[in-house]
């Protein structure tokens, strides 16, 4: 096969080829051309951001013949030897396939030969993160005192997995997300030397479809050329990438604020049945709707636009909606956009939220005092007069009452204080949390305890996003038939109960019992605790407990000097 794939073909072979990233490659290059680099180095960030490239370019650089400079040549049998991998001294190793002790063993014995061919010895570990804990013990003190003539580089796009000892011994370097427009300005460059004719419309709309990944970007521009038939359009990158066009995005956001509910899911099943993703929608929405307040907000952010471009009818969309109900649509579509990862019917969900956001009435108007006056015109005299006799009984009352004496003053009724709402104002069923306490006995709840973390290890290997709703939660209370759960976060009481029987059905699995679980938020437990054990008193004033009982009795017998009360 002598095709090779783009991201292949223009790999950076310099470092002024690693586009987007001049923070780090420009302190490398100062390092290496002062004679001042590392003995270990940690490069960390996305996927497709020029990590192992980067790497390899290091490794030229200080094995070219040309040294000490800033870039490899390119040209000397070192750079050449490292770029066709003929030199063995600069090893590449892939630490998802080389994860085990053995591995940092054999590569802990060969580091202390000297190179064969170059001067130095550079090891490049791919994705060390995925490395065993034993495994990265193991390479502590090679890291921390190589031979002089080795350099560590190790890359991971996950470096919260690495140990704290294994960073501390790196100089560690974190790659960004590529600016679309630096991504875009590089893909230009190599459809200019492939002599392939392209739309800027079609480069930033593949620019945006990568995500910050040059890599990316070149997969999908690869994908594009092998599409289109001759010039590269902006119809062949959505055909390739599941992309929603312009004219379609700015149809439906104008349908959803006209709160046209017909037109809206008419336009949203043409777009699925042509085969688009509802997830991609989600997505292409947000960013149309962000350049929309951007562009909303001043003309003059026009450049800083991702998705949209500048058209007549994108400029009437911005004149016609409101900031505030942009803001509204871009938060709803965020939470759906998380939401939609744990659910088998995407297309089900996005359908509810532009429900939910085309039949949304509540936006707030500010009222004029005119307007409040023309209301109240509207309202017959008679009603008018009988608000205004009621006001006047409820303030002579008001006023008779503070003219008592303070001990005469009638007792104001004890009410329950509401539970704390957030925008999901769970309803705390204080009946059924007070059934459990009535009954509750410690040696249940001292069970359920035992067996609550491997009854959540178990729940997380049959159903992760139920896992999620209850692994910040801990049992309070419990009897042979319930148990009161306390959760950290209040809205996720509300999502347990979508799961609520196949968390029952685990629970059941690991205590050989069945019991049913009633959420309750943390910080409401305390109060509710503390309310059920002051009526306790109030029913109970005068009877004694029974360990008081029994060492009084046992003081009257033997005397306080010898009675010795141990908890």
């Amino acid at each position: 096969m002598t095709y090779q794939a783009l991201y292949r073909v223009w790999r950076p072979r310099t470092f002024e080829d690693l586009v987007g990233q001049s923070h780090i490659t420009q302190t490398l290059q100062n390092a290496i051309s002062e004679d001042k680099f590392s003995h270990a180095y940690l490069f960390s960030g996305p996927r497709g951001t020029g990590k192992t490239s980067a790497a390899k370019i290091f490794a030229q650089t200080i094995n070219c013949e040309k040294m000490p400079a800033k870039e490899p040549c390119n040209e000397c049998a070192a750079c050449q030897g490292i770029l066709d991998g003929s030199i063995s001294d600069v090893i590449e190793i892939d630490a998802a396939s080389n994860t085990s002790v053995d591995d940092i063993r054999d590569i802990r014995d060969k580091v202390k030969y000297a190179p064969s061919t170059v001067p130095y010895k550079v090891y490049i570990i791919d994705e060390v993160h995925m490395i065993s804990v034993n495994a990265f013990n193991a390479l502590l003190k090679t890291l921390e005192e190589p031979p002089a003539h080795v350099v560590f580089i190790l890359a991971t796009t996950e470096p919260h997995k690495i140990p704290l000892t294994i960073i501390s011994r790196c100089q560690r370097f974190d790659f960004k997300s590529i600016n679309n427009k630096v991504i875009a300005d590089r893909m230009q460059e190599i459809m200019t030397e492939e002599q392939v004719d392209i739309s800027s419309e079609a480069l930033e709309a593949i620019a945006l479809a990568a995500e910050g990944g040059m890599r990316d970007a070149l997969s999908i521009l690869d994908q594009t050329i092998s599409y289109s038939d001759g010039k590269i359009e902006m119809d062949d990158v959505l055909a390739v990438t599941g992309s929603v066009s312009q004219e379609i995005l700015t149809e439906i956001t104008e349908a959803m604020f006209d709160q046209n509910t017909e037109i809206t899911l008419q336009l949203f099943d043409d777009m699925i049945m042509n085969g688009k993703d509802p997830g991609r929608f989600v997505f292409d929405m947000i960013y149309f709707l962000r350049d929309v307040l951007f562009y909303k907000t001043t003309a003059n952010l026009a450049d800083y636009l991702e998705r949209a471009i500048v058209t007549e009818s994108f400029q009437q969309l911005t004149e016609k909606i409101d900031e505030a109900w942009v803001q509204q649509v871009i938060v709803s579509l965020t939470e759906c956009e998380q939401q939609i990862k744990w659910t088998n019917s995407p297309r089900i969900f996005v359908e509810i939220t532009i429900l939910t956001i085309t039949n949304r009435h509540d936006q707030v108007v500010a009222t004029q005092p005119t307007e409040v006056n023309q209301a109240v015109d509207v309202v017959p005299n008679e009603t008018v007069q009988q608000l205004l006799n009621r006001v006047q009984q409820l303030e002579n009352l008001v006023e008779n009452l503070q003219a008592q004496p303070a001990e005469n003053r009638p007792a104001a009724p004890r009410r329950r204080e509401p539970s704390r709402a957030t925008g999901n104002s769970y309803a705390i069923p204080h009946e059924r949390v007070r059934g459990v306490l009535d009954v509750a006995e410690k040696p249940s709840l001292e069970k359920v305890q035992a067996q609550w973390d491997g009854f959540l290890l178990q729940l997380k290997g049959m159903n992760a996003p139920a896992h999620a709703t209850i692994q910040n939660s801990k049992p309070v209370a419990a009897s042979d038939q319930g148990v009161v759960v306390a959760f950290k976060y209040e809205i996720h009481c509300s999502l347990f109960l979508d799961h609520k029987e196949t968390v029952e059905s685990t629970l059941a699995n690991t205590l050989a019992n069945h019991l049913t679980i009633i959420p309750i938020p943390e910080d409401a437990w305390i109060g509710i605790r503390q309310d059920y054990l002051n009526s306790q008193e109030r029913q109970n004033p005068e009877e004694p407990k029974e360990e008081e009982s029994i060492v009084t009795e046992a003081q009257k017998m033997f005397g306080e000097d010898i009675v010795e009360i141990e908890n």
